[in-house]
């Protein structure tokens, strides 16, 4: 008989993750990933029980063209606009995703499952319109496992509570602040009360708060190197962690207190936060580093492929790393601001930074796609 020490110590590194309450998702989606099989081997082998894209990753799959010719084809014929193309294309991988991982949905009663898509970027200062295209691209996609990714700038604030309010369950991307991701979780209780008076079923909707990690430490990092003290050199790396673990001190006040109790009873869920740009951006550093320290219950990590494959091999899953974490958490922090870098300064830089190399990518997308029509005879 094997016992349930043995049964954890053969489960592998992800399968410990899971275990320990944590959420694996793929950070990644493309054509060829779906129709290979290679996405259905993922849910089956690894662990996986999500997917979240962005504007990049579409960039990246549809900017090749690879596995995308025939529709190309199709909607080239029909001369339709690029952006009505690009939309065409990125909600048939979403749906065929939601599809595949609709049994994690079913098993799991709605927790994962999940595909997220995001709105235009470039709609991210604007609220009516991202409510506009957050609506639109839940009837296009059609799945009950959407997820609706919304910026959280302070445009998209409003535009969280109005969806979730909707019933269309969200998740919120490129979070850098403690006091923005204060202001996320109030745009999604402020949501629940009004789909509650709307009598909805809250059960029905789910939320992540995508709390963005090596980012920030790219950023900081770099200030220390300038600063080249041994004080300083000696805190590079600490960054990422302290804010991330800060913010899962900030979920656990928030999703104890009065107005969520409420809430709750009425079968609400919590809005889980989501580890996101957790694929390690200095070589000097661990490759699961930001999958090693963030183990927490209730918490959904999304990682790159290459992070996936390495926490599978040598991850170091070892407990919850985040809880006991709080005290040098914010002694990390106040250390980086006793330097002169200023914390408020480089989460407002990452966040428009975010912003907009995402509409970079989006623009590159449609620059690709126009291409591609206008090579099929059409005037996009």
């Amino acid at each position: 008989m094997i016992t349930v020490t043995e049964a954890t110590a053969t489960a592998g590194a992800l399968g410990r993750l899971s275990e320990e309450g944590v959420s694996i998702w793929l950070d990644d989606l493309s054509r060829r990933r779906i129709t290979s099989g290679n996405l259905a081997g993922l849910v089956e082998n690894k662990h996986v029980v999500g997917v979240t894209t962005n504007p990049s990753i579409f960039q990246a799959a549809i900017g090749s063209g690879e596995g995308y010719e025939e529709q190309l084809a199709d909607l080239a014929v029909r001369g339709v606009t690029v952006d009505e193309a690009v939309r065409m294309m990125t909600t048939a991988d979403v749906r065929a995703a939601a599809d595949i991982l609709h049994s994690v949905y079913t098993a799991t009663a709605g927790r994962d499952g999940r595909v997220s898509i995001e709105v235009d970027p470039r709609l991210a200062h604007d609220t009516q319109a991202t409510i506009a295209e957050a609506k639109q691209l839940a009837w296009l996609v059609d799945r009950p496992n959407v997820m609706i990714k919304i910026p959280a700038t302070k445009a998209g604030l409003p535009a969280i509570t109005e969806v979730i309010g909707l019933g269309i369950s969200v998740n919120v991307t490129l979070i850098f602040s403690l006091e923005r991701y204060r202001e996320v979780m109030d745009a999604y209780l402020a949501g629940l009360e009004k789909a509650q008076a709307a009598g909805l079923d809250l059960s029905a909707i789910h939320s992540v708060a995508s709390f963005f990690v090596s980012r920030v430490d790219s950023e900081i990092d770099k200030r220390l190197t300038v600063i080249g003290t041994a004080e300083a050199l000696a805190l590079k790396g600490k960054a990422a962690l302290a804010n991330a673990r800060l913010a899962y001190e900030a979920y656990e006040d928030v999703f104890s207190g009065g107005r969520w109790t409420a809430l709750g009873g009425a079968k609400a869920n919590k809005q889980r936060p989501l580890w996101a740009s957790t694929g390690v951006k200095d070589p000097s550093y661990k490759d699961t580093l930001y999958v090693d320290e963030l183990v927490a219950p209730g918490t959904v990590n999304t990682m790159p492929e290459a992070t996936l494959d390495a926490t599978a091999d040598h991850g170091d899953i070892h407990g919850d790393s985040v809880t006991g974490g709080y005290v040098q958490a914010r002694a990390d922090l106040a250390a980086v601001e006793r330097l002169g870098i200023s914390y408020d300064e480089v989460v407002k830089q990452l966040e428009d930074e975010g912003v907009a190399k995402f509409e970079v990518a989006w623009q590159d997308l449609l620059d690709a796609v126009t291409k591609s029509l206008n090579s099929k005879g059409v005037d996009a």
